[in-house]
């Protein structure tokens, strides 16, 4: 779906959204900056903010220092773009859940919602590494002994231990 131009009303507040442009990714997000906060994410959009490394400056510059009102996030939600009403579904490894267009793919976060996705992830990838590590780590002292903590970034087994982890974590 191409990114929408109409001026829309937040789904969890009526208030009128405003279009941030995001240059990074070409692309509108519309963000609720005069009611609860609230983040619309078009059909796949949703996918260029949701990890820590990727640039959401310009969201957190569009509510930086406001004050949100508050919201029933246990509402059903109903699409602004296609006015069909929208599920829970979870997001990110944090438990967070997000209201999810079936129709049109449209993605809205309640405010806060997508740092804690993101955060989650973070962590997520932090407890990965520590795992793998230490697995790998363990195994290349028996091998190798006292040359393994210079060696743990180089070793071919190393690949073995990221996939046998994520497959684990991933399940």
């Amino acid at each position: 779906m191409a990114d929408n131009k109409e001026i829309i009303k937040c789904p969890a507040c009526d208030n009128e959204m405003k279009k941030i442009f995001i240059p990074d990714a070409g692309i509108n997000i519309d963000i609720c900056t005069e009611g609860c906060g609230g983040i619309l994410f078009d059909n796949r959009e949703l996918n260029k903010f949701d990890e820590p490394h990727e640039n959401i400056d310009e969201i957190l510059k569009a509510i930086d220092g406001k004050t949100f009102i508050k919201v029933d996030e246990s509402e059903t939600r109903v699409c602004p773009l296609c006015n069909v009403p929208m599920v829970k579904m979870g997001a990110g490894a944090g438990g967070v859940e997000i209201d999810v267009c079936n129709t049109c793919g449209a993605k809205f976060l309640d405010n806060g919602e997508l740092q804690k996705i993101r955060g989650a992830e973070e962590v997520k990838n932090e407890r990965l590494d520590a795992l793998m590590n230490s697995l790998y780590k363990e195994n290349l002292h028996d091998v190798i002994g006292k040359n393994a903590d210079k060696n743990i970034k180089s070793s071919p087994r190393r690949q073995f231990f990221e996939d046998l982890v994520y497959k684990h974590l991933t399940r």
